[in-house]
């Protein structure tokens, strides 16, 4: 029976093999801790990454999903700085629910689109 990680790096590895990000249009990876999470707009082409914000890099307040409603927001300025409007998410083998959810709105809302 494979633990918890490994189902997840599975699936991480069956999303990879569908998705790919230009420098048009980049992949915009989430990763999610205990603490905290990480997004990275990152640029498949050339292995570069164009954009990454950590939890620490926003001042916010309130719960977890807040926090990372507000880091999508975050993210998709710092986007729209670069003149990137669409991007190909990348929910890392988590669900797209909670955290990795929010994320996905919170850089919808910024105007990002996927």
């Amino acid at each position: 029976m494979n633990t918890k990680i490994q189902r997840r790096k599975a699936r991480k590895k069956r999303i990879r093999s569908k998705i790919f990000g230009t420098a048009k249009r980049p992949r915009m990876s989430v990763f999610r801790s205990n603490r905290g999470m990480n997004v990275q707009l990152i640029d498949d082409q050339n292995q570069t990454t164009l954009i990454s914000v950590n939890h620490k890099a926003i001042d916010a307040k309130g719960t977890k999903i807040e926090q990372s409603f507000k880091l999508g927001e975050k993210i998709a300025e710092m986007a729209k700085e670069r003149k990137i409007n669409c991007v190909v998410f990348d929910r890392g083998g988590y669900r797209f629910h909670g955290r990795v959810k929010a994320v996905a709105e919170g850089a919808r809302k910024g105007g990002l689109s996927f």
